[in-house]
């Protein structure tokens, strides 16, 4: 890897660590709670951040396009590190809701932003074959860092209350937004810079259209674009749902962290793995969904704690998939509207995790959560048969940019 490569490579673990590392979001939960919020008024909060994700998800992307990344990385935190402050010093609804709409532009700012970077920065150095090995990478350090974040909640906690953890929260963010000053970004032209209308390339219209135009109007494209977002959102969704299904199946209260640690430490295997899974051919990428779909729904289905092995495997194979499949959306991608683009998954994204919400409620009042679980892994069958019959999913633009690495 060369140096630059290097640079980018330790300043987004550095970054993606710190953005994690936030010891509010263990306890804001208990937060609300102390607070006097009901149940349906926590929900609710969900609800405002979910909207606000969905409504700046593209937007947000086409001003990475058209303005800086590596601006919106550092704007971000510190939206929220201004939302988690006024919610420790002025604890209310209201603020909280406040908090949850900077929380959720945070999340819009930076989504696609930073794979946007990253690509592209790589991409300058002729090394995005490594993109994949690079990201399964940094989705694992941010894995470690919300364990690590519960880990030091817990004393922090017991010793300084909200205000401790709130100030060591504001500070990690304010450190990621410093972090964020270390990435260096090369913006690759436009066809309309490279004739000289510098006006067209900063135009966030311009830049909007060509992105939407390019989702819309690839077929590869919109192909990835349809994977990450089914292969990201439900299992994303029901990693929230793993305490209830360890109840359900007999595991001790005071032994629930465990079985969240197994799950998370099958997703951070499967980041690790993603760019050895670089190269699976269509049918063994859908082979690897059909197994990972299978394991959830027999792990669910056992009733017994021992099924968690299966399912913390399922979610490392999901969480190897997702990078995978955003690798080889980056590869088709070939505007100068990236954010943009991979914004346009993540508001898919965040539809389908919604959806995967409303149906596990309403689910759950008649179902046991290992049904619901298992119910959830047809989702994966059916994007497994349609990749495994479908046309390649790594595309003729990736194979030969890694022709291009391996000489």
């Amino acid at each position: 890897m060369s140096p630059p490569a290097k640079r980018l490579v330790r300043t987004l673990y550095v970054y993606t660590f710190l953005d994690e590392f936030v010891l509010l979001y263990p306890v804001y939960a208990l937060l609300f709670t102390d607070t006097g919020l009901s149940v349906a008024e926590t929900s609710s909060l969900f609800v405002i951040w979910s909207l606000t994700g969905l409504v700046l998800e593209v937007p947000s992307g086409a001003w990475a396009d058209a303005v800086s990344r590596r601006l919106l990385l550092l704007v971000g935190p510190v939206l929220a590190a201004t939302g988690f402050a006024l919610w420790v010093i002025f604890p209310s609804y209201w603020v909280f809701a406040l908090g949850f709409v900077l929380w959720g532009t945070r999340d819009a700012l930076t989504s696609g932003a930073m794979e946007a970077l990253v690509y592209e920065e790589l991409d300058r150095t002729g090394e995005t074959s490594r993109y994949a090995h690079v990201m399964g990478r940094a989705t694992s350090v941010g894995v470690a860092a919300d364990a690590a974040a519960i880990a030091v909640a817990i004393p922090v906690f017991a010793v300084g209350g909200y205000p401790a953890v709130g100030a060591a929260s504001v500070l990690a963010c304010l450190l990621t937004a410093a972090t964020a000053l270390a990435f260096r970004e090369h913006r690759s032209p436009s066809p309309a810079a490279e004739a000289g209308d510098e006006a067209d390339e900063r135009s966030y219209g311009q830049v909007l259209k060509a992105g939407l135009a390019e989702a819309r109007g690839n077929p590869q494209v919109l192909r990835g674009l349809v994977l990450v977002a089914v292969l990201t959102a439900v299992w994303g969704a029901l990693e929230e749902y793993v305490p209830f299904l360890g109840t359900e199946t007999g595991v001790a209260e005071k032994a629930i962290p465990l079985v969240v640690l197994l799950v998370w430490v099958g997703a951070t295997a499967g980041g690790l793995l993603a760019g050895r899974a670089r190269r699976l051919r269509a049918r063994g990428f859908g082979a690897v969904l059909a197994v990972a779909a299978a394991a959830l729904a027999g792990g669910a289905l056992s009733g017994h704690p021992a099924g968690f092995v299966l399912i913390a495997a399922a979610f490392g194979m999901f969480q190897m998939a997702d990078v995978v499949a955003d690798a080889r959306l980056q590869d088709s991608i070939t505007g100068p509207s990236r954010a943009t683009v991979t914004s346009v998954a993540g508001l898919g994204t965040s539809l389908i995790t919604l959806a995967v919400y409303v149906f596990y409620g309403a689910a759950a009042g008649h179902l046991s959560h290992g049904v619901v679980f298992a119910l959830l892994s047809v989702p994966y069958l059916l994007v497994a048969v349609w990749v495994a019959t479908g046309r390649r999913t790594d595309g003729t633009r990736s194979s030969q940019l890694d022709n291009r690495a391996v000489r």
